[in-house]
């Protein structure tokens, strides 16, 4: 098709929609108060599943939300309003919560389900521009969410209102997560066909790294240590016997330490200024368990060891999260999602 406008400007036109959705969401943002607490706190004490309903562009956002919520700890599905008017409302227990959505809070669809829905026992939750609409007279809790204007030039295509149901509907379902407590463990239990999740249920001998390692003698000078650790790569250098067992570790951030503290002494032996004792992952752990101690502790880079103490190999945190490739046992390559 021909295009028919002389504009030409179309980098500042996409910026300024940009823009103007990015208003939207500050507005949203600075809207939510108490109701928002109490509708966290409905879904969060849950005992059934929680239920979105919408029609038409709020209906895809929350079909959107539903996976979002049921893919991070808190069951979820998508109630059409029609197909509820039509049977579909045999799904709804009353431990359930239903979460509805509509801009304008009036569309007849969704409100003509609410009732038959709150008499089966469900708490309603409402997420509407408007405080004063049927709808959100309707629930039992409403969430205001109401942007200044749409990105639409017309102000008619749902732009910048969708965006900022949507950006709602993932404050929940974060909020949610620090709720539950929802960690990579989880995480890895419900998507165990992505690549972050297979990553994850790998142990960690399939991701660290074990050719060319950052390793030095604990009689080694730091100026060889500092060598090492500058050559290798991974911002860790081992420091071993000559069986090869792990003594200690020596990190970028010690030698930063030393340096404001004045005290590199380059002839110094390596074990007199490594960290001794370091945090490790064993030979044979899961990667999930790893990750977690890694983030935990707030450190990139973690020696492994075998069972016997000797030094395996070492793994960084990007290996665990995806950033490098991963070849599985059944010969796919894959990367985190």
């Amino acid at each position: 098709m021909a295009c028919t406008s002389e504009r030409k400007d179309w980098l500042a036109l996409a910026r300024e929609v940009l823009d103007i959705e990015v208003q939207g969401l500050e507005a949203v943002r600075d809207q939510l108060n108490g109701p928002f607490v109490e509708a966290l706190t409905a879904m969060a004490q849950c005992k059934g599943r929680v239920v979105i309903t919408g029609l038409g562009k709020s209906g895809l956002v929350g079909r959107k939300i539903a996976a979002t919520l049921s893919s991070t700890g808190t069951p979820s599905f998508f109630l059409h309003p029609v197909e509820g008017a039509h049977g579909d409302m045999g799904m709804i227990r009353g431990e359930d919560v239903v979460l509805a959505l509509s801009n304008s809070g009036a569309t007849d669809e969704v409100n003509a389900i609410l009732p038959t829905l709150k008499s089966l026992g469900a708490k309603v939750i409402a997420m509407t521009s408007n405080p004063a609409s049927t709808m959100a007279g309707l629930a039992d809790i409403h969430i205001q969410v109401h942007v200044p204007r749409e990105a639409c030039p017309m102000g008619l295509a749902p732009t910048s209102s969708t965006t900022a149901q949507l950006a709602v509907g993932d404050a929940l379902a974060v909020c949610l997560m620090e709720w539950k407590s929802f960690g990579k463990d989880d995480f890895k239990r419900f998507h165990p066909g992505g690549s972050l999740g297979q990553r994850l249920a790998t142990c960690v001998d399939q991701l660290m790294h074990t050719d060319g390692l950052p390793v030095v003698l604990e009689n080694a000078a730091l100026k060889s240590a500092l060598s090492t650790l500058n050559d290798g790569g991974l911002g860790l250098v081992a420091v071993v016997d000559e069986d090869n067992f792990l003594l200690g570790v020596l990190t970028d951030g010690d030698v930063r330490r030393m340096v404001c503290a004045g005290g590199l002494n380059m002839d110094l032996p390596v074990h007199d200024v490594m960290t001794r004792s370091p945090r490790r992952a064993s030979a044979g752990e899961s990667s999930a368990r790893v990750l977690d101690l890694m983030e935990h502790s707030q450190i990139t880079v973690l020696p492994v060891v075998r069972d016997d103490g000797r030094l395996a190999g070492m793994v960084h945190l990007h290996d665990l999260l995806g950033k490098g490739e991963l070849t599985f046992s059944d010969g796919r390559a894959g990367r985190a999602d």
